[in-house]
């Protein structure tokens, strides 16, 4: 565990991307992105993806790497982070990893390993989704008590990993969740009232910024069902070119939705993750934070 990781998370609007440039700037490091959408080329406005000057001229890395009709998996982010991280520190520099998609920072700082699975999508179509979940209450009862019997998707996956000879369960327990690096987890938080407006106007400014423009593209190129268009910032979109909601309400969706997740967010780090969190709007909180990683740098 001697390889140190920097991390920052915290919800949509709460300064990571700034934050992460600062502390790059101060401790010689490179910026790895932890969200699944910033991914994606081409999905720039809706996912808040930090631009060329905002980025001061510090590398980043994992910024729109991946078409949108490409898949991308917390196994993919894994094997490309921590190659990123080890080449980072190979050349004396401070791996930071900036995001706010949970599971990613997870996986990536302890040890989460994966099965391969079958993503045949063919193998189960003649089936219906009852039936598979019967076959996986009798594969793997653990796993079929936390799946809705109708999330199909989800009885899917657990029973082609069933099939491989490992099920989810055996393969979750087996694992001891141990971290593989010496990571500082800096989380950003703020009063809840102060985040919806400050989640509100990031929202107007994404509009104002050519939103509207960016997603009349992406309709016109792609089918709504793929995996990079299940994003906030765009799912909610579909309604609106489906006819069924108008664009007043498609921004008051996003808002809703970016609020509820951040909601969520905070909820799972707490159980998940031993973040350190920071009050953004606390003054002094920066130079706090600069203390804190100095000294952790230092142990």
């Amino acid at each position: 565990m001697s390889c140190k990781v920097l991390t920052i998370v915290g919800p949509t609007a709460s300064g990571k991307s700034d934050l992460a440039v600062k502390l790059a700037e101060k401790f010689n490091g490179e910026i790895i992105n932890g969200d699944s959408i910033q991914v994606y080329k081409g999905l720039d406005i809706g996912s808040a993806k930090i631009n060329a000057e905002e980025m001061h001229g510090i590398p980043h890395h994992l910024l729109s790497v991946r078409e949108i009709e490409e898949g991308y998996s917390v196994k993919d982010f894994q094997d490309e982070a921590r190659k990123l991280i080890s080449d980072i520190t190979e050349r004396g520099k401070l791996p930071i990893v900036c995001g706010g998609t949970g599971l990613y920072i997870k996986a990536l700082l302890y040890d989460y390993s994966f099965v391969k699975e079958n993503n045949s999508k063919e193998e189960y179509e003649d089936e219906d989704t009852a039936s598979l979940y019967q076959k996986l209450q009798e594969l793997d009862p653990v796993s079929a008590e936390k799946i809705h019997p109708n999330n199909r998707k989800r009885v899917v996956r657990a029973l082609q990993l069933a099939e491989t000879g490992t099920t989810k369960s055996e393969q979750e327990s087996a694992q001891n969740h141990e971290p593989v690096y010496d990571a500082f987890i800096c989380g950003l938080t703020m009063d809840r009232n102060v985040l919806k407006e400050r989640i509100d106007l990031r929202v107007d400014k994404m509009f104002s910024n050519g939103l509207i423009e960016e997603v009349t593209d992406l309709n016109s190129k792609y089918d709504w069902s793929l995996q990079a268009l299940q994003g906030i910032g765009y799912k909610e979109f579909k309604d609106y070119f489906n006819g069924t909601k108008s664009l007043e309400e498609v921004k008051t969706d996003i808002k809703t939705h970016t609020r509820q997740f951040a909601k969520r967010q905070y909820t799972w780090w707490n159980h998940q993750l031993p973040v350190r969190w920071y009050d953004v709007m606390k003054e002094g909180t920066d130079q706090q934070i600069i203390e804190d990683v100095s000294e952790w740098l230092a142990e």
